[in-house]
């Protein structure tokens, strides 16, 4: 989890360094926002990127995932499949959005003695 936190933490920063910094090589990202999936070394800066176009183009800012206590933390010696309740909040062209219910899924791996996360999804409440 603290691998988990440690991304959401770098994207309520807008961090988009932190967020590459805690992940595998190669990375996979799955996510509701066209094009859906992003892979390879650089998916957690291509998916951001993606991000905040998107939200240049329809208004949102200030985006802030919390997240709850976990369903599933399931490791298996290097491998691990986490799978967080969260809530999503935003700001939408000057109203506060909070999304509930949504889902935050990560495939780890140890990349030497070190947790990475190899892939995540996002699953809308």
């Amino acid at each position: 989890m603290a691998v988990v936190r440690q991304y959401v933490d770098a994207f309520n920063n807008g961090d988009e360094k932190a967020m590459a910094a805690v992940c595998a090589d190669p990375m996979q990202i799955l996510d509701g926002m066209s094009p859906h999936v992003w892979q390879g070394p650089t998916a957690a800066e291509d998916w951001w990127r993606a991000a905040l176009a998107e939200g240049e183009h329809v208004g949102a800012s200030g985006y802030r995932i919390d997240l709850d206590e976990p369903r599933h933390v399931d490791v298996t010696v290097d491998f691990a499949y986490v799978v967080v309740p969260c809530t999503f909040s935003y700001n939408l062209q000057g109203e506060q959005v909070t999304q509930t219910g949504a889902v935050f899924t990560a495939a780890l791996g140890k990349v030497g003695t070190a947790w990475r996360l190899r892939a995540w999804a996002w699953a809308k409440g």
